[in-house]
Protein backbone atom coordinates (compact mmCIF):
# COMPACT_ATOMS: atom_id res chain seq x y z
CA UNK A 1 0.00 0.00 0.00
CA UNK A 2 1.56 3.28 -0.93
CA UNK A 3 2.50 5.77 1.65
CA UNK A 4 0.80 8.75 1.04
CA UNK A 5 -2.78 7.12 1.10
CA UNK A 6 -2.19 5.00 4.20
CA UNK A 7 -4.74 6.06 6.28
CA UNK A 8 -7.70 7.61 3.39
CA UNK A 9 -10.17 5.56 4.48
CA UNK A 10 -9.88 7.24 8.15
CA UNK A 11 -8.63 10.98 7.55
CA UNK A 12 -10.32 13.89 9.64
CA UNK A 13 -13.87 15.17 7.42
CA UNK A 14 -11.42 18.48 7.04
CA UNK A 15 -9.48 16.85 4.62
CA UNK A 16 -12.38 15.19 2.67
CA UNK A 17 -13.44 18.52 1.29
CA UNK A 18 -10.87 17.65 -1.66
CA UNK A 19 -13.34 15.11 -3.21
CA UNK A 20 -15.34 17.79 -4.35
CA UNK A 21 -12.58 19.58 -5.88
CA UNK A 22 -12.48 17.68 -8.96
CA UNK A 23 -15.22 20.31 -11.03
CA UNK A 24 -17.65 17.82 -11.55
CA UNK A 25 -17.27 15.21 -8.25
CA UNK A 26 -19.63 15.53 -5.82
CA UNK A 27 -18.94 12.09 -4.31
CA UNK A 28 -16.83 10.62 -1.44
CA UNK A 29 -13.61 10.19 -2.74
CA UNK A 30 -11.46 7.87 -0.79
CA UNK A 31 -13.75 6.59 1.09
CA UNK A 32 -14.03 9.72 3.87
CA UNK A 33 -16.96 11.68 5.21
CA UNK A 34 -18.64 14.05 3.08
CA UNK A 35 -18.78 17.53 4.01
CA UNK A 36 -22.56 18.16 2.47
CA UNK A 37 -24.77 19.46 4.98
CA UNK A 38 -26.73 16.84 6.74
CA UNK A 39 -29.96 17.30 9.21
CA UNK A 40 -29.23 17.56 12.54
CA UNK A 41 -30.47 14.13 14.14
CA UNK A 42 -34.16 14.43 15.37
CA UNK A 43 -34.05 11.17 16.81
CA UNK A 44 -36.97 9.48 14.44
CA UNK A 45 -35.65 9.55 10.85
CA UNK A 46 -36.36 6.23 9.25
CA UNK A 47 -34.14 3.96 6.51
CA UNK A 48 -35.61 4.57 3.19
CA UNK A 49 -35.62 1.79 0.93
CA UNK A 50 -37.57 -1.26 -0.78
CA UNK A 51 -40.63 -2.11 1.09
CA UNK A 52 -41.46 -5.54 0.16
CA UNK A 53 -39.40 -8.81 -0.56
CA UNK A 54 -35.68 -9.08 0.53
CA UNK A 55 -33.22 -6.83 0.28
CA UNK A 56 -31.39 -6.33 -3.20
CA UNK A 57 -28.06 -8.53 -3.30
CA UNK A 58 -25.06 -5.78 -2.80
CA UNK A 59 -23.24 -5.16 -5.54
CA UNK A 60 -19.76 -5.50 -6.03
CA UNK A 61 -17.24 -3.25 -7.18
CA UNK A 62 -16.19 -3.32 -11.49
CA UNK A 63 -12.12 -3.02 -11.06
CA UNK A 64 -11.74 -4.44 -14.67
CA UNK A 65 -9.49 -2.42 -16.99
CA UNK A 66 -8.24 -0.07 -14.22
CA UNK A 67 -4.36 0.91 -15.61
CA UNK A 68 -1.29 0.43 -14.01
CA UNK A 69 -1.24 4.50 -13.66
CA UNK A 70 -4.32 5.98 -13.36
CA UNK A 71 -2.94 9.28 -13.16
CA UNK A 72 -0.30 11.97 -13.45
CA UNK A 73 -0.31 15.03 -11.29
CA UNK A 74 2.99 17.30 -12.04
CA UNK A 75 5.15 14.03 -12.58
CA UNK A 76 3.74 12.08 -9.80
CA UNK A 77 2.05 9.31 -10.22
CA UNK A 78 -1.13 7.48 -9.24
CA UNK A 79 -1.30 3.91 -9.09
CA UNK A 80 -3.86 1.45 -9.57
CA UNK A 81 -3.31 -0.26 -5.86
CA UNK A 82 -3.84 3.45 -4.84
CA UNK A 83 -6.80 3.81 -6.85
CA UNK A 84 -8.52 0.64 -5.91
CA UNK A 85 -8.10 1.07 -2.18
CA UNK A 86 -9.86 4.62 -2.57
CA UNK A 87 -12.38 3.28 -5.05
CA UNK A 88 -13.58 0.43 -2.99
CA UNK A 89 -13.78 2.21 -0.15
CA UNK A 90 -16.01 4.96 -1.73
CA UNK A 91 -17.78 2.04 -3.42
CA UNK A 92 -18.69 0.35 0.04
CA UNK A 93 -20.62 3.05 1.30
CA UNK A 94 -22.53 3.73 -1.96
CA UNK A 95 -23.04 0.17 -1.88
CA UNK A 96 -24.53 -0.05 1.28
CA UNK A 97 -26.74 3.00 0.59
CA UNK A 98 -27.76 1.32 -2.54
CA UNK A 99 -28.82 -1.65 -0.89
CA UNK A 100 -31.55 0.35 1.03
CA UNK A 101 -32.68 2.39 -1.70
CA UNK A 102 -32.65 0.17 -4.82
CA UNK A 103 -30.74 2.95 -6.63
CA UNK A 104 -28.47 1.30 -9.18
CA UNK A 105 -24.44 3.01 -8.83
CA UNK A 106 -23.41 4.80 -11.85
CA UNK A 107 -19.40 3.61 -11.62
CA UNK A 108 -18.10 5.19 -14.56
CA UNK A 109 -19.61 8.30 -12.40
CA UNK A 110 -18.32 6.97 -9.17
CA UNK A 111 -14.43 6.09 -10.45
CA UNK A 112 -14.31 9.83 -12.27
CA UNK A 113 -15.17 11.33 -8.80
CA UNK A 114 -12.73 9.28 -7.04
CA UNK A 115 -9.74 9.85 -9.14
CA UNK A 116 -10.62 13.26 -9.14
CA UNK A 117 -10.24 13.50 -5.52
CA UNK A 118 -6.72 12.16 -5.79
CA UNK A 119 -5.60 14.30 -8.40
CA UNK A 120 -7.33 17.36 -6.01
CA UNK A 121 -5.50 15.83 -2.71
CA UNK A 122 -2.12 15.85 -4.70
CA UNK A 123 -2.43 19.54 -5.85
CA UNK A 124 -3.10 20.06 -2.32
CA UNK A 125 -0.06 18.10 -1.05
CA UNK A 126 2.12 19.33 -3.62
CA UNK A 127 1.14 23.42 -2.60
CA UNK A 128 1.94 22.09 1.27
CA UNK A 129 5.45 21.51 0.09
CA UNK A 130 5.67 24.52 -1.72
CA UNK A 131 4.43 26.82 1.10
CA UNK A 132 6.72 25.28 3.25
CA UNK A 133 3.74 24.61 6.11
CA UNK A 134 4.88 22.56 9.09
CA UNK A 135 3.32 20.34 11.31
CA UNK A 136 3.83 20.49 15.09
CA UNK A 137 3.36 17.71 17.46
CA UNK A 138 0.68 18.92 19.23
CA UNK A 139 -1.64 19.31 15.80
CA UNK A 140 -0.49 15.76 15.23
CA UNK A 141 -1.38 14.60 18.54
CA UNK A 142 -4.25 16.28 18.73
CA UNK A 143 -5.72 14.55 15.18
CA UNK A 144 -4.64 11.40 16.16
CA UNK A 145 -6.91 11.57 19.33
CA UNK A 146 -10.08 12.72 16.84
CA UNK A 147 -9.36 10.41 14.12
CA UNK A 148 -9.18 7.51 17.12
CA UNK A 149 -12.97 9.21 17.93
CA UNK A 150 -14.28 9.09 14.80
CA UNK A 151 -13.42 5.39 14.45
CA UNK A 152 -14.84 4.20 18.30
CA UNK A 153 -12.00 3.78 19.30
CA UNK A 154 -11.23 5.30 23.12
CA UNK A 155 -7.25 6.82 22.51
CA UNK A 156 -4.61 8.01 19.85
CA UNK A 157 -2.73 4.92 20.92
CA UNK A 158 -5.63 2.26 20.57
CA UNK A 159 -6.38 3.89 16.89
CA UNK A 160 -2.24 3.58 16.31
CA UNK A 161 -2.23 -0.11 17.20
CA UNK A 162 -5.47 -0.98 14.94
CA UNK A 163 -3.41 0.25 12.36
CA UNK A 164 -0.40 -1.88 12.84
CA UNK A 165 -2.39 -4.35 13.15
CA UNK A 166 -3.20 -4.21 9.35
CA UNK A 167 1.03 -3.96 8.82
CA UNK A 168 1.55 -0.18 9.03
CA UNK A 169 4.56 0.67 10.89
CA UNK A 170 4.31 3.58 13.21
CA UNK A 171 6.69 6.05 11.01
CA UNK A 172 4.74 5.07 8.37
CA UNK A 173 1.12 6.08 10.49
CA UNK A 174 3.07 9.13 11.52
CA UNK A 175 4.39 10.36 8.01
CA UNK A 176 0.64 10.15 6.63
CA UNK A 177 -0.59 12.36 9.89
CA UNK A 178 1.65 14.64 9.34
CA UNK A 179 1.26 15.29 5.78
CA UNK A 180 -2.87 15.61 6.91
CA UNK A 181 -2.09 17.96 9.32
CA UNK A 182 -0.62 20.23 7.02
CA UNK A 183 -3.29 19.83 4.62
CA UNK A 184 -5.70 20.95 7.01
CA UNK A 185 -3.43 23.99 7.88
CA UNK A 186 -3.37 25.05 4.28
CA UNK A 187 -6.90 24.73 4.17
CA UNK A 188 -7.32 27.04 7.37
CA UNK A 189 -4.85 29.70 5.76
CA UNK A 190 -7.30 29.45 2.78
CA UNK A 191 -10.47 29.79 4.49
CA UNK A 192 -9.59 32.77 6.70
CA UNK A 193 -11.95 33.92 9.18
CA UNK A 194 -14.89 31.27 9.07
CA UNK A 195 -16.53 32.62 12.06
CA UNK A 196 -20.42 31.83 11.53
CA UNK A 197 -22.97 34.92 11.85
CA UNK A 198 -26.59 34.62 13.02
CA UNK A 199 -27.78 35.52 9.47
CA UNK A 200 -25.75 32.33 8.12
CA UNK A 201 -26.66 30.08 11.01
CA UNK A 202 -30.71 30.83 10.40
CA UNK A 203 -30.11 30.52 6.97
CA UNK A 204 -28.48 26.75 7.40
CA UNK A 205 -31.36 26.03 9.46
CA UNK A 206 -34.31 26.94 7.32
CA UNK A 207 -32.14 25.10 4.51
CA UNK A 208 -32.21 21.69 6.55
CA UNK A 209 -36.12 22.68 7.75
CA UNK A 210 -36.62 22.40 4.10
CA UNK A 211 -34.61 19.46 3.42
CA UNK A 212 -36.80 17.80 6.42
CA UNK A 213 -40.48 18.91 4.90
CA UNK A 214 -38.86 17.18 1.64
CA UNK A 215 -38.24 13.97 3.47
CA UNK A 216 -41.30 14.08 5.69
CA UNK A 217 -42.99 13.79 2.16
CA UNK A 218 -41.86 10.77 1.75
CA UNK A 219 -42.90 9.11 5.00
CA UNK A 220 -38.77 9.80 6.55
CA UNK A 221 -37.81 12.16 9.18
CA UNK A 222 -39.02 13.67 12.25
CA UNK A 223 -39.56 16.52 13.69
CA UNK A 224 -36.83 18.89 13.99
CA UNK A 225 -35.04 20.82 16.60
CA UNK A 226 -35.35 23.92 17.84
CA UNK A 227 -32.57 26.07 16.11
CA UNK A 228 -30.54 26.82 19.20
CA UNK A 229 -30.44 23.12 20.55
CA UNK A 230 -28.73 22.43 17.01
CA UNK A 231 -26.61 25.40 16.70
CA UNK A 232 -23.93 24.27 18.02
CA UNK A 233 -23.43 21.44 15.33
CA UNK A 234 -24.77 23.53 12.63
CA UNK A 235 -22.27 26.53 13.39
CA UNK A 236 -19.62 23.39 12.57
CA UNK A 237 -21.52 22.72 8.89
CA UNK A 238 -21.15 26.34 7.68
CA UNK A 239 -17.86 26.70 8.73
CA UNK A 240 -16.96 23.28 7.13
CA UNK A 241 -18.83 24.29 3.97
CA UNK A 242 -16.75 27.81 4.08
CA UNK A 243 -13.61 25.49 4.30
CA UNK A 244 -14.93 23.31 1.42
CA UNK A 245 -15.62 26.32 -0.64
CA UNK A 246 -12.41 27.88 -0.03
CA UNK A 247 -10.64 24.47 -0.98
CA UNK A 248 -12.27 23.80 -3.99
CA UNK A 249 -11.13 27.39 -4.98
CA UNK A 250 -8.00 27.03 -4.46
CA UNK A 251 -7.93 23.13 -6.23
CA UNK A 252 -9.44 25.09 -9.30
CA UNK A 253 -6.50 27.20 -9.63
CA UNK A 254 -3.69 24.62 -8.78
CA UNK A 255 -5.11 22.72 -11.05
CA UNK A 256 -5.18 25.59 -14.12
CA UNK A 257 -1.02 26.05 -13.69
CA UNK A 258 -0.72 22.09 -12.86
CA UNK A 259 -0.30 19.23 -15.44
CA UNK A 260 -2.81 16.26 -14.96
CA UNK A 261 -3.27 13.38 -17.42
CA UNK A 262 -5.95 11.12 -16.30
CA UNK A 263 -5.90 7.42 -17.94
CA UNK A 264 -9.24 6.35 -16.75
Amino acid sequence: MSKKWLVSLCLAASLSVVTACGGESTGEAEGKPSTQQEAPASGNSQASGPQSGEQPKMPEPDLKGIPAVVAEVNGEKIEKKEFVSAYEGQFQQAAMQAQMSGQKIDQGQMKEQTVNGMVSTELLIQEVADRGIEASQKDMNQTLDELAKQNQLKSGDEFMAALKKQGMSEKEVMDQLATQVKVEQLIKDEAGNTNVTEAELKAAYEQVKAQQAQMAQGGQGGKLPPLEEVKPELEKQVKKQKESEATQALVKELRKDAKVTINL
